[in-house]
């Protein structure tokens, strides 16, 4: 998730990014070789920030939206062959204080009603699961698996037993933080920078909790120490659910190849972020950094993500002023056959084993060649073009996610919690 500016950007980079032109048409065997493969893998995003969209008045998932509205809806996952999804309960970092995470739950809420409210109006195409055997059966009887995950621990706040509750409410994995440092770690964005030294002591204490409850832990978004900090403490694999890499594009939101290659040692999985910032380094001219800088001076922010961080009035003044920068000096965007070499880095660092695909689609992303998830098979065939395996294929797509989930389970029964 980025913020809702970034959720607007794409829209504007798909109208005014150069070098949009149509490729050339594959060739027909390896179409119907990487539809096959696709149609037979479970099809599985660990993060889609669709939930955004189903608290809107008047939202229709079954409705095939234009993709600058929406990037999930019905139509669109059985145009890509989506068996399941992570479904984002996304929460902006604000005050942390007892008033400011009681709003943060009560909100958090109010997203996980949105979710089940949605899945019971559509229960013949949708269904939640919480494991891989689940999500196996819902896709047998024709649906389509909804898991959930949350963005920001934000809600919270120090409260070790909401853990559980929101466990019990279906959560899967918990993403540390967001743009800002928060109570339980340090953010790789915060503008003040660092503030715990990577996980603050109730940090600690909750991810040896959600290593009980058997909960993953999402290191997406969380600072280089705050990811050691995990790695070093936790009893079990761990995700980053929607990050990518840093020596691709160099942004502190991706992990380096030494982070990835500690991952893979943890036997964790990195879902690869297709954010198109994020996917490789953008091509800006000197007009457009100084216009960024000029931006982040004003505003007194040092990225982009910050900008969700600012009060409400400004944030939405400054969300205005960055649709003006962008109209005014757009960024090509990456292209799908970006997003495969960015697979291929992250496969010759950490393995095969370690990498799968967390979109961020309705949170910012957009590729040129996958607009939305019904687009999913483009990358698809573009693995299939490079001589991935149908093996290799079905890990990237769900395998090693789903592996990780099975240890995460597993490992409840190593920890042992002090009384």
């Amino acid at each position: 998730m980025q913020n809702s500016y970034f959720r607007m950007l794409p829209v504007l980079l798909a109208l005014l990014s150069p070098g949009l032109g149509l490729a050339q048409k594959p060739d027909p065997a390896l179409v119907t070789k990487a539809n096959t493969i696709h149609n037979q893998a479970f099809v599985l995003d660990s993060h889609q920030d669709t939930p955004i969209n189903l608290v809107k008045p008047g939202f229709d998932i079954s409705k095939d939206h234009d993709s600058q509205e929406a990037q999930v809806d019905l139509p669109k996952m059985q145009r890509g062959g989506l068996d399941g999804a992570f479904w984002a309960v996304y929460l902006g970092q604000g005050p942390r204080t007892p008033e400011g995470n009681a709003a943060a739950k009560q909100e958090a809420l109010t997203i996980f009603n949105a979710i089940r409210s949605t899945i019971q109006a559509h229960s013949s195409a949708l269904d939640l699961a919480t494991t891989e055997e689940q999500a196996l059966q819902i896709r047998r009887v024709g649906k389509r698996a909804i898991f959930i995950g949350m963005e920001n621990a934000y809600p919270i706040g120090q409260d070790l037993g909401s853990l559980k509750s929101f466990y019990d409410l279906g959560v899967r994995y918990i993403t540390l933080c967001h743009g800002s440092n928060n109570d339980i770690c340090d953010s790789a964005t915060d503008p003040t920078g660092p503030e715990h030294q990577g996980l603050s002591a109730f940090g600690k204490q909750a991810v040896v909790e959600m290593n009980r409850l058997g909960m993953m832990i999402d290191v997406s978004h969380a600072s280089d120490s705050t990811f050691y900090d995990v790695l070093r403490l936790t009893k079990a694999p761990i995700i980053a659910s929607h990050s990518s890499s840093r020596a691709l594009s160099n942004v502190p939101r991706n992990l380096s190849d030494d982070m990835l290659r500690a991952l893979a040692k943890n036997d964790g999985v990195v879902q690869l972020n297709l954010y198109s910032a994020y996917v490789k380094t953008e091509a800006k001219t000197p007009e457009r950094l100084a216009a960024e800088q000029a931006f982040f001076a004003k505003w007194n922010i040092k990225n982009f993500l910050n900008v969700y961080g600012l009060p409400a009035a400004e944030q939405q003044q400054a969300q205005a002023e960055l649709l003006q920068l962008e109209a005014q000096y757009p960024v090509a965007l990456a292209t799908v056959q970006d997003a495969a070499n960015l697979i291929d880095h992250v496969v010759k660092v950490a393995g095969i084993d370690h990498v799968g695909i967390g979109t961020d689609f309705d949170g910012g992303t957009r590729l040129t060649g996958l607009a939305d998830v019904g687009e999913l098979p483009a990358l698809t065939l573009e693995l299939v073009k490079r001589g991935y395996s149908e093996k290799d294929i079905n890990k990237i797509w769900s395998g090693n996610l789903f592996r990780v989930m099975k240890a995460v389970d597993k490992a409840r029964a190593l920890v042992t919690v002090k009384k």
